[in-house]
């Protein structure tokens, strides 16, 4: 071959080349401007994984009802594993990632508030899920968390009965301080025990089973066992703990909780824990779920929100606050039974099938 037909075969194969690489990225652009998933993202960050319901309830339910609602949106998940810093670092993912809506339970409602900032100001909207975080998010959902608290201080004096009065002393175990939630279940939980019994002994157990085991086995040693008459657990997770401490110092007294974790309706079944709080998963989710696709469509979301709370940053937020129930070996059946959560199979194993027998559970 000539020096010519060199010439002309190579600077042939380079038009080509050019005109292949050219189409190649167009076909990408046009692949990235179709692609509507990635223009209809929304994030989902989870605060921990030691409470059930998380994996088990939240996340699924939430990302069913995302899909449901729009074929086309992708969900994007992830979970801090209760580690505060690990989930700024989450928030700062997911903006890179380019979600549209950011659904976030924080694992640190306070120290979040710089991280929903810097979403926002890149145009993501921030639902605050379960937890009020601080910050200019556009919704919140979760339940009456004032009322939790009255629902477990009242059924704390209704299984203390005749040992219910100004003189009993009771432990009290309260959740995360980092979680605005617990000053909340704390007050309306104060609202109903104060001036009826003695709270003689009040810390936080930080939402983890072994430091709430750690706080009752030190207030047993303060106390004294036989003075203790009952015990307010804020969650079902530090109950477990609990229930422990109490069972190795020979007490048996009422012991609250709230979650209704599958744990702790067989430990109500087996009288080591007196009463639960039952919030439902799947309402809070699913309008979690609606809401999200609303923003992410920009629909009017406030038919849903129908009142609104102020945040700890002082944000008027719009909300949909939902209604809990409490939980007694009385109405199992007719509460997470009948509402699906867990089947007669799941409570009633060998160890609990003499207890849920006596409960009509079958």
């Amino acid at each position: 071959m000539n020096a010519i037909s060199r010439r002309l075969v190579v600077g042939s194969a380079v038009i080509t080349l050019a005109l292949t690489m050219a189409a190649c990225g167009k076909a990408g652009d046009d692949d990235k401007s179709s692609d509507s998933s990635k223009d209809k993202s929304i994030g989902l960050l989870l605060p921990d994984t030691v409470t059930a319901r998380y994996e088990k309830f939240d996340r699924p339910l939430i990302t069913k009802k995302i899909q449901e609602l729009c074929s086309d949106c992708s969900v994007q998940y992830d979970n801090a594993g209760g580690d505060a810093a690990k989930q700024a670092q989450q928030v700062s993912t997911m903006i890179a990632k380019g979600v549209k809506v950011l659904i976030l339970d924080a694992q640190d409602a306070v120290g979040i508030k710089s991280s929903v900032q810097a979403a926002v100001d890149k145009g993501i909207k921030v639902i605050a899920y379960d937890r009020l975080a601080q910050g200019p998010v556009s919704a919140y959902v979760s339940y009456d968390n004032q009322k939790v608290g009255e629902l477990q201080g009242q059924a704390l004096l209704t299984a203390m009965a005749g040992n219910a009065n100004p003189q009993a002393k009771i432990v009290m175990i309260n959740g995360d301080d980092a979680d605005p939630n617990a000053a909340e279940f704390k007050a309306g939980a104060h609202s109903v025990l104060d001036g009826k019994v003695t709270i003689a002994y009040e810390q936080s157990g930080l939402w983890k089973d072994t430091v709430a085991n750690q706080k009752v086995k030190a207030a047993i040693t303060s106390i004294g066992a036989a003075n203790i008459k009952g015990v307010y657990s804020a969650n079902d997770t530090m109950a477990g703990g609990i229930a422990t401490a109490l069972k190795g110092a020979g007490i048996n007294v009422p012991l609250t909780g709230q979650d209704a974790d599958l744990t702790a309706i067989q430990r109500i079944l087996l009288g080591a824990q007196s009463s639960t709080v039952y919030k439902a998963a799947k309402p809070e989710a699913e309008n979690t779920a609606q809401i999200a696709v609303d923003l992410l469509e920009g629909k009017d979301f406030k038919s849903i929100a129908d009142t609104t709370k102020k945040s700890g940053s002082g944000n008027e937020v719009p909300s949909k606050l939902l209604e809990a129930v409490s939980v007694t070996k009385e109405n199992i059946k007719d509460t997470v039974v009948a509402d699906g959560t867990y089947t007669a199979g799941q409570i009633c194993t060998a160890d609990y099938a003499s207890a849920c027998a006596a409960a009509g559970i079958k």
